[in-house]
């Protein structure tokens, strides 16, 4: 078994301390451990604390391409962007795109949402949701976000879903099987029950193991996500980033 690489990666560039490595720490890591690909997917332009600058991307591509030569490890320039509305908008614009080497989206809280309703209902509403079990109401609203975001955008991977916004998984997984988008276990959580997992591998969904590191010795880190495919017999067909190389949007379409 050879893991290929890690496509869920923060570096720096996460602002105000919440990743702790530069692209190049984060490069030699994988490179020591046997990667031959990583992402950079530092969180999206519109988090309100920890986001990429849009200014920044630029010193980035340079930070890449200096690791790449020093390493020898390809490196993709990616972001883990954020949903931002009710109606499946998300933090990257059609202009950023033509940086993305990957595309990453998930949901997290602090960000700055569409709408003032999109907050109170997208962010306020599933803080709640930590207290009081969800409303069906609140898991079809989540829901749907989801599939109109799928929809949407070019999407390559859904990270940590249902991590603090319940959905509907099943719904959303085959859109995103449908889409050509991988689902991520990710190696510092996965909010799946076994009988979820089993029944999208029996639909054929595709999954991708990824860290969600955000410190320079976690990436690669993979074993939450290898380990439930293990326990559960998913075959490694199924997962896009053991003994293959996935294949993203980037190369497949366009915004």
């Amino acid at each position: 078994m050879l893991l290929y690489g890690d496509y869920h990666t923060h570096t720096t560039y996460s602002r105000h301390g919440h990743g702790k490595g530069t692209v190049l720490e984060n490069a030699s890591v994988a490179a020591d451990k046997g990667l031959k690909q990583i992402a950079i997917t530092d969180h999206g332009f519109n988090h309100e604390f920890y986001g990429i600058r849009r200014k920044d991307i630029p010193e980035l591509k340079e930070d890449i391409l200096n690791a790449r030569e020093v390493t020898g490890v390809d490196i993709l320039l990616g972001v883990e962007a954020n949903l931002i509305s009710l109606d499946g908008n998300v933090d990257v614009r059609e202009e950023d795109y033509e940086f993305l080497d990957i595309f990453l989206m998930g949901y997290h809280r602090m960000v700055k949402t569409t709408t003032f309703r999109d907050k109170v209902y997208l962010n306020w509403a599933n803080d709640m949701a930590k207290i009081f079990r969800p409303s069906m109401e609140k898991i079809n609203r989540n829901t749907t976000a989801f599939l109109k975001a799928l929809d949407k955008y070019p999407i390559d991977i859904i990270t940590h879903l249902n991590y603090g916004f319940e959905t509907d998984t099943l719904a959303v997984v085959k859109m995103a099987k449908q889409k050509g988008v991988y689902v991520e276990l990710n190696g510092k959580r996965i909010n799946f029950t076994d009988d979820e997992i089993l029944t999208m591998a029996s639909e054929g969904v595709k999954f991708i193991v990824n860290s969600d590191a955000h410190r320079p010795e976690r990436v690669g880190e993979v074993n939450n996500g290898l380990d439930t495919i293990y326990r559960l017999n998913i075959p490694l067909s199924l997962v896009a980033n053991v003994d293959k190389i996935p294949k993203f949007n980037k190369k497949r379409g366009s915004f």
